[in-house]
């Protein structure tokens, strides 16, 4: 499988209008050049290309940090040197991480004594954290049923059809059964009943999910600890539970304290969580959290002598930047627990706001919770004319990066945008978010109706003409992927309109035909600056 792949099949050259101030021959694009050129063309460069990529303030799928303060960023600059692995060298980077090891041990309530350290360690993201996790889980299972002469081989993890792809990755990538329980319109997290009811003997922990990827959606983790608890009784098994509380991790104990889904419910073994989202640190840390010692078994930690004293280590990548946990240390003691409570009060309010700002318009429905990560999850209510994919692309035009996507089985039925609030997104980004999503549903009221007509059409004719009619599924299917392929052909054709027409010719209007006309049709008009428009907009050529 091809992991990279070139944007440009007829452009072999990196060109840079400034960087010719340096150097006037161009670069090649895949291969490395044979000389070396100015470091201010390098600069120049790699900084024009870089312009074309989203504004991160704006990015409102993200979950992942976006805004740190100057002293923070300092600090970071400072240690970008620096590798954590040599713990040797840089004893005080790593006593940085068992003091944020400590004190996230303590925010979810682990059970330490006065002097005793907690077990855990940071990570690159929650993915690997999970991984860590996992793999810990497995191995206690395989000793447990080897001690007592049972089949090993065939371990297998209960979840919600809603986690992060990182679980499927473990269950792909370590040989691990992955049984998921489904979903349902209006439900869109793990149901705890049905999912204890597919716990086995080779089951090796049931996942839940603090935070929702999809709608941001608490798990009920106490209802699950206590049907496991029963069940464990009744068969004499002891599965554990583990906690994916990547986004959550950082807002239930500040926002819900009176929330038990943590150590305190003694199925909970292990957590996970994401510094680098509701933690408040640039992307590139997480952390895992185990019980106790007893939980992590011993033959999964390695000791290594050759960077200087022993090192005990239990990660999956051997070398990483101090930079992270020098910034989580920071987010710590700088915010504590009243800072932290005091942003995620003001991400939850601001959320409150686009939500009701949504309401007002009367045109969508919030699946999204109150209380949860303060995101804001909605549909369409009516959807016959144009979509919530239609309103995810055209929000571009004003900067805006808002997902569009569907809900896994059994809901894929269920189109939704997301918009996250994080701790840079203010009130006012709110209210304008608002505006300019009501500026592009009355700008797609005005345009034909979307392909779903035509298709509509296409599925009439096979009834008539015998042929077997499809599920709403498989239409909703082949309607997402037309309209995606209509608009990579549109937008590829307005592309070419830019390179090959005459610059010093100017059509005002040059635009390819809305939904409904083929693509690289050209309309006159009105227009818009070509650097902002986009698919179904007039613009100037």
């Amino acid at each position: 499988m091809v992991l990279s792949k070139t944007a440009s099949q007829t452009d072999v050259s990196v060109h840079s209008t400034f960087a010719s101030r340096y150097v006037r021959n161009s670069l090649p694009r895949f291969k490395m050049p044979e000389n070396s050129i100015p470091k201010e063309a390098a600069f120049q460069i790699i900084n024009d290309e870089l312009m074309l990529d989203g504004n991160p303030r704006l990015n409102l799928a993200s979950f992942v940090t976006t805004w740190m303060e100057p002293e923070c960023d300092k600090l970071i600059m400072d240690a970008i040197n620096k590798n954590y692995v040599d713990m040797d060298e840089y004893p005080v980077t790593t006593e940085l991480q068992n003091r944020c090891v400590n004190m996230i041990a303590h925010l979810f309530n682990a059970p330490l004594g006065d002097s005793e350290a907690a077990v855990g360690v940071g990570t690159v993201g929650s993915s690997e954290a999970i991984m860590l996790a996992g793999l810990a889980f497995k191995r206690k299972w395989q000793n447990k049923r080897k001690a007592e002469g049972k089949p090993y081989d065939k371990p297998n993890i209960v979840t919600g059809a809603n986690v992060q792809v990182c679980w499927e990755k473990f269950a792909r990538y370590f040989e691990v059964e992955l049984k998921e329980v489904k979903l349902r319109e209006g439900y869109y997290v793990m149901d705890p009943v049905k999912a204890v009811e597919m716990v086995d003997e080779n089951t090796i922990c049931v996942a839940a999910i603090l935070g929702s990827t999809l709608n941001g959606e608490f798990e009920d983790v106490k209802l699950l600890n206590d049907l496991l608890v029963e069940k464990n009784k009744e068969t004499g098994w002891d599965t554990p539970i583990h906690v994916d509380a990547a986004s959550g991790g950082f807002i239930a104990p500040f926002l819900y304290p009176e929330l038990e889904w943590d150590f305190r419910l003694p199925l909970v073994k292990s957590i996970n969580v994401s510094g680098h989202k509701y933690g408040l640190v640039y992307a590139g840390i997480g952390w895992v959290i185990w019980r106790s010692k007893e939980d992590l078994p011993e033959e999964l930690i390695f000791h290594i002598n050759y960077l200087g004293a022993d090192q005990p280590t239990f990660t999956l990548n051997f070398s990483k930047g101090s930079s992270q946990v020098i910034a989580q240390y920071y987010q710590l003691i700088r915010l504590g627990h009243e800072g932290y409570k005091n942003v995620m009060e003001n991400c939850h309010e601001n959320a409150m706001v686009l939500k009701q700002g949504l309401e007002k318009t009367g045109r969508f429905n919030v699946v999204s919770k109150d209380d949860g990560v303060p995101l804001v999850a909605f549909s369409l209510k009516d959807n016959k004319r144009h979509d919530e994919f239609e309103i995810s692309e055209m929000l571009r035009r004003f900067g805006w990066i808002v997902p569009a996507y569907t809900m896994p089985a059994d809901a894929q039925h269920i189109t939704v945008l997301r918009v996250v609030i994080r701790e840079d997104f203010s009130r006012t980004l709110a209210e304008r978010l608002v505006l300019d999503i009501e500026k592009v549903v009355h700008e797609l009221d005005a345009l034909p109706a979307k392909l779903n007509a035509k298709l509509a059409i296409e599925n009439r004719e096979l009834v008539k003409n015998g042929s077997v009619k499809k599920t709403a599924i498989e239409t909703q299917r082949e309607i997402t992927a037309y309209w995606k392929k209509y608009r990579h052909e549109a937008n590829t054709a307005l592309r070419t309109v830019f390179r090959t027409w005459p610059r010093k010719g100017i059509l005002r209007g040059a635009v390819l035909a809305s939904p409904g006309g083929h693509p690289g049709t050209l309309v006159v008009g009105g227009g818009v600056e070509p650097e902002t428009a986009i698919m179904g907009e007039t613009c100037a050529v």
